[in-house]
Order: structure tokens, then C-alpha cells, then sequence
């Protein structure tokens, strides 16, 4: 969940939110005769912060627009990642990285038609692990019309599918991108459903409505994982007597890569 670091209110009540990321935006909705006054409001807030139920991520501005020195300024506080904007190639990676404290993940918004094209290619070091995807802007970098984001258009349905498909193959966890119509429950609903249905496991919100919504919609259900457990063991039981493909009563036939599966989608549900 995105909270503004300029509305104190939002930051001493973090704690109460759901949200199992909570990012704190230096870039876009600040105007920049505010900038240097929302990044001492994170410091101030970080430097009394005790601990914290949420994975802490501070969103900066572009390295050449103010990020490499905000990075410098916030390195010896205490939070989890920065979130880096407008990135384009691998240079902007490894420049990032080094100013970072290396106990520091490294995230990115996919925003430019350069990064969307070579996604599968940036993660040149395993502190880059998350990317997410800023619609809005990736449209602008591309020339396209803003107003395409629907849910039925299939230029948004190819963005969606190529930028989890390269996150995968890169080995970066991808994050849909953040609904802008807060009030528009039913709407968002809709996007977390098609989302989880291609393969996305988390959705960017803008406050507690949606994470709630998010929460609902990507969180296991009991069914899944009663079959994925029994799966795992049924399959194991029956290896141990070298029998790798057999037909189940409840769930039809279980080979390798049905247990794989299994495997895979407890990991990320337990």
C-alpha cells in the first residue's frame, strides 16, 4: 500500500493497516517544492520507528532527479527496500546498488518502454527482487493513450502477461499496477480476479479498501490447499514404493509435475 509521507496521520497509523508491503512515495504525487520535506518526514519517521508488521519500502525519484542522493541520505535508517523510479537498463541497476546498504532489497517501477522490453534482463544481482508495474507511465513511455487500461482491452492483457513472464524468467517477483479509481471497489475487484488468474500473487493498492479487496482475492483457499497437500503426500507415499505416475480417486492422475505444482503453490500459500 502506498501511503504519502507528507499526511503524518497516515504514517503513525501504518501499523493498522493489512498491507504486507507499505511503500512511502518520495516520486510522483509529491510536487517538488515539497520533495525535501516528505523525505525528512521519513527520516523523522523511520528514526522512531521500533519495529513494524509490514515490509517497509521507500519510493524514490529517478537517480538523476534526486534519487542517488535520497538513497545516500535514507541508507543508515531502518526499512526494508527502495523502490526506484523510471529505471531503464542495467546501468541504472548497478548504480543503484552501489549506493544502497547491501542489508537493503532493491525495487524498481517498471515505467519506461526501455525497461519493459529488457525486464528479463536486469536482475544483475539477487538484491534486485521486485518489480512493479507502472501502467500509467509505461503507456505514456510507449505512446499509447492512458485510457486503454480496461479490463477487456488486449494491449492491456499482452503488458500484463509480458511483464509477469519476464519477472518470472528474471527471478523478480512482479506487482501489478495500482487502480487509481480508489472508490471503485467493484472495478478493482474485477482487476485482482483477472490478475490472480493469469498468475499475479500481489496488488498494488492505494489504501485500505483495496487491500482488503487484494487480500480477499489473492489469499489461498481451503480447497487449494487441501489439494495441494494432498497431492504432496500421496505422491511422496507412493514414490517411496518407485511409483512416479498413478491414478488418484480424488484428483485423477498425479505425476512429477503435478507434485512440482503442489509443491510450488504451498510454498507461496504457507
Amino acid at each position: 500500500m502506498m501511503l504519502n509521507p507528507l499526511n503524518l496521520k497516515h504514517l503513525n497509523t501504518m501499523d493498522a493497516h493489512d498491507a504486507d508491503m507499505i511503500t512511502l512515495n518520495l516520486e510522483d504525487a509529491i510536487a517538488p517544492a515539497r520533495k525535501k520535506e516528505a523525505l525528512y518526514n521519513i527520516a523523522l519517521f523511520l528514526s522512531h520507528m521500533e519495529t513494524s508488521e509490514s515490509f517497509i519500502i521507500v519510493r524514490t525519484n529517478p537517480l538523476n532527479e534526486g534519487g542517488a542522493e535520497e538513497i545516500s541520505f535514507l541508507n543508515d535508517f531502518s526499512f526494508d527496500a527502495i523502490r526506484l523510479a523510471k529505471v531503464k537498463n542495467q546501468n541504472e541497476i548497478a548504480q543503484a546498488l552501489t549506493l544502497l546498504s547491501t542489508d537493503k532489497e532493491l525495487h524498481i517501477s517498471l515505467e519506461t518502454k526501455e525497461a519493459f522490453e529488457n525486464l528479463s534482463t536486469l536482475r544483475i544481482d539477487k538484491r534486485l527482487t521486485t518489480a512493479n508495474l507502472g501502467i500509467l507511465d509505461l503507456l505514456t513511455s510507449l505512446g499509447l493513450p492512458q485510457s486503454l487500461v480496461s479490463l477487456h482491452n488486449p494491449s492491456i492483457h499482452y503488458i500484463l502477461s509480458k511483464f509477469l513472464v519476464d519477472a518470472k524468467t528474471a527471478g523478480i517477483h512482479p506487482i501489478s499496477f495500482m487502480f487509481q479509481d480508489y472508490n471503485d471497489t467493484e472495478t478493482f475487484t474485477q482487476w485482482c480476479q483477472l490478475e490472480k488468474m493469469m498468475g499475479f500473487e500481489t496488488k498494488a493498492c492505494m489504501g485500505p479498501k483495496q487491500v482488503a479487496i487484494a487480500n480477499e482475492v489473492f489469499t489461498a483457499n481451503a480447497k487449494d490447499l487441501e489439494r495441494a497437500k494432498h497431492i504432496k503426500a500421496i505422491f511422496e507415499k507412493n514414490a517411496a514404493i518407485q511409483e512416479n505416475g498413478f491414478m488418484d480417486e480424488t484428483y485423477g492422475f498425479i505425476d512429477e509435475p503435478i507434485y512440482k505444482d503442489a509443491l510450488l503453490y504451498l510454498k507461496e500459500n504457507t
